[in-house]
């Protein structure tokens, strides 16, 4: 039994590091036989909007959101949310455009956290990095009340397979709370079809299905996106 445990643990655990392995070995091009939206998005999204998302909060969530407070109350400024910020270095770049703004990075992995800490010699004093679900923080942002001037989550795990649309942020049950918690919300992906069904599932929750367009940067803000650009992905970007 202890063998089986350990062998399940290990699975989960490639799991959550597949798609950072994208970035620490050789870029691939995500392989899918889903080429259009899911064919229950509408019906998903639907539930979600209709039925509150009600899991109990993880205790380190609600640390981190207090730390996450803390911070914002001693900022006067404009604040910005980068979720799912893997290393950070999103986070510090977008620090370094918006110097006036106070940008808040959230990545679950206390290991990509750390490893960017150490990457980025560079440190900006209008950011903070915070070890947490972006389900919680982004709920009990909500029901605090607290709402950013924009929200980011640049390439986030798209969760390829028909089977885990659920996994995907727009066919989670706390989708609906990305439209309480900021002004603008932008989303990169190099897997058009990820944005095209956030915007059908955006359309739905708002009556808007934002904007998509094909995306050529001029500086990266991700190893992510560094790494599909240099392999000669296509990237795509989503704004609300």
């Amino acid at each position: 039994a202890g063998t089986i445990v350990r062998r399940h643990i290990g699975a989960a655990a490639r799991q959550i590091e597949d798609h950072q392995a994208v970035v620490d070995e050789k870029s691939r091009r995500i392989d899918s036989t889903q080429t259009e939206a899911h064919n229950r998005l509408p019906e998903i999204v639907r539930k979600h909007i209709e039925v509150d998302y009600r899991k109990p909060f993880q205790r380190h969530n609600v640390e981190a959101f207090g730390r996450l407070c803390e911070r914002l109350g001693q900022h006067n400024g404009p604040r910005m949310l980068d979720s799912c910020c893997g290393t950070g270095m999103s986070t510090y770049q977008l620090a370094r455009l918006f110097p006036d703004t106070l940008v808040n990075g959230i990545d679950r992995s206390d290991k990509r956290l750390v490893r960017g800490a150490n990457e980025w010699s560079e440190k900006t004093d209008n950011c903070l990095l915070l070890r947490a679900d972006c389900e919680d923080i982004w709920r009990l942002c909500v029901a605090e009340k607290l709402r950013f001037d924009r929200h980011t989550i640049f390439y986030p795990n798209p969760y390829p397979k028909n089977k885990h649309f659920g996994r995907r942020w727009h066919g989670h049950p706390v989708f609906p709370t990305l439209a309480k918690l900021s002004v603008s919300l932008e989303l990169r992906s190099n897997w058009q079809p990820y944005l095209l069904e956030f915007s059908a599932a955006w359309q739905l929750l708002t009556g808007s299905p934002g904007q998509l367009i094909q995306l050529e940067p001029v500086q990266y803000m991700t190893r992510f996106e560094k790494k599909y650009h240099q392999s000669g992905h296509s990237l795509f970007q989503w704004n609300s």
